[in-house]
């Protein structure tokens, strides 16, 4: 039998007989890879006639007859996972999680295996052997008796060992070196990462087992293989960190059964990764002394209020053009609040160096963190020390205004939690009315008011 070769879309998973540089379904240039396969190969819609998923007798059911079932959630021991899925994992769920090269993805999950000690557990790892995850769960210092360890990449044996065993749970690492005997092409390829999803969805569906998929990212962070692998999947979860720092954040882009506006924090350690419960505790520097250039922000990540701190360094440009650099934070955002105090507050930035940094290697896209780097920005360039007990909650406007931001009084919750006595915002933010709140609220208009509250 003479094989035959397709090419297919590394992106968006079209197929085309001819190498073609640029891909008519998903516009990307350079995507096509060849792929091996048979020319009796039983296409997408044949293989899933076969399964016992389609055999079923399919009735349309009015909406208005449906039972209105409550949601049966699984909970977890881990609160920031917890977080994340929406309030527990839905049972026959599937669920993508992502994330970088040695960020952390397997050591978490593992630790979701034998955390989950009610829970009869199915880890599948088709990279590590039996003594490497035994390795890792001995530094991790965990253990559960109904965690069953398989090292395997055929999806037919998976699913018989999943028959035989019933677990309530399924981990898979990694969905990319996975393969179905239905497909002849490698392991990795397009085809077989959507061939093997669909199999171990309709496993999910037809089991009530929830599956967690690991998957890789390529080089510009997004999940390898096909866009079709995020639609199959129920919730995509995303794990990021940088290497150098001891934090990851662990996001939620895609979740049928809740918010995709949570976000759960942990800290790597020598035994695995620990839940960080108060990160503005953490993300706030603790100093002896007070330096300028350091001003505290409230901010939200999804619906978690959060304080960190902004720092900024400003001196005279030593090279005759002006250096620009921010790590956390948008740098044209960071070009617009400059233009915006020279032109119309009158500081001559323009033949500054400014540099700025979020600390923790947080990346954050909150407008309401404005105020603080511009506080910051001031500060280090009249080299003015800002309290300690000050933080700021809002966004700034191109002309110098200050605008309102979103639940303002979350942020004013968590900055009086912590100890803060004043609280920077919008004068425009309308708040309950409440007076037995213990910090200070100074609503301000213009950056020229909180300049001259600040600096005098």
């Amino acid at each position: 039998m003479k094989p035959k070769t397709v090419y297919f879309c590394q992106n968006c998973g079209a197929q085309s007989p001819k190498w073609i540089g640029k891909c008519p379904s998903c516009n990307e240039w350079n995507t096509y890879t060849e792929e091996l396969v048979s020319k009796n190969e039983p296409s997408s819609k044949n293989a899933l006639s076969n399964t016992s998923f389609l055999k079923k007798n399919v009735v349309a059911i009015p909406l208005h007859e449906v039972g209105d079932k409550s949601e049966v959630r699984i909970p977890l021991f881990d609160k920031e996972l917890m977080r994340v899925l929406g309030g527990g994992i839905v049972p026959g769920s599937l669920v993508l999680f992502g994330g970088e090269p040695g960020i952390g993805k397997s050591t978490l999950m593992l630790q979701l295996a034998l955390q989950e000690k009610g829970l009869k557990v199915l880890y599948v790892s088709g990279e590590e052997s039996v003594q490497q995850i035994k390795m890792r769960a001995l530094r991790i210092g965990l253990e559960n008796r109904q965690c069953y360890i398989l090292t395997e990449t055929s999806t037919a044996h998976i699913i018989a060992k999943a028959e035989e065993i019933k677990p309530q749970l399924i981990i898979i690492d990694s969905i990319q070196t996975l393969f179905s005997p239905l497909m002849e092409s490698a392991p990795g390829s397009v085809s077989q990462i959507r061939q093997c999803a669909a199999e171990l969805m309709n496993l999910a569906k037809e089991s009530n087992i929830p599956v967690f998929l690991i998957g890789h990212v390529t080089k510009d962070g997004t999940i390898a293989g096909p866009k079709v692998l995020e639609h199959i999947v129920d919730t995509v979860l995303q794990f990021e960190g940088e290497r150098n720092h001891v934090y990851r954040l662990l996001r939620t882009t895609k979740n049928r059964f809740g918010s995709t506006n949570e976000l759960g924090i942990y800290e790597m350690q020598g035994s695995g990764l620990r839940e960080v419960n108060n990160p503005s505790e953490i993300l706030i520097t603790a100093r002896e002394e007070t330096v300028s250039g350091v001003a505290i922000a409230a901010t939200l990540e999804g619906l978690r209020p959060m304080l960190i701190e902004t720092q900024a360094l400003v001196s005279t440009a030593a090279y005759g053009t002006p250096q620009r650099s921010a790590t956390g934070y948008d740098l044209r955002r960071l070009s617009m609040l400059l233009a915006v105090l020279e032109k119309r507050c009158g500081f001559r930035l323009g033949v500054k160096d400014v540099f700025l940094n979020i600390a923790g290697g947080l990346k954050v896209e909150d407008p309401a963190i404005d105020l603080a780097l511009v506080c910051a920005i001031l500060s280090s360039g009249e080299d003015v020390v800002i309290e300690a007990t000050i933080c700021f909650a809002g966004e700034v406007g191109l002309s110098g205004e200050i605008r309102p931001v979103t639940r303002i009084e979350q942020r004013i919750a968590e900055a009086e939690r912590l100890g803060f006595k004043q609280i920077f915002i919008s004068k425009y933010n309308k708040l309950s009315g409440k007076d037995d709140t213990k910090i200070k609220i100074i609503p301000v208009v213009k950056i020229e008011d909180v300049f001259a509250l600040l600096f005098g």
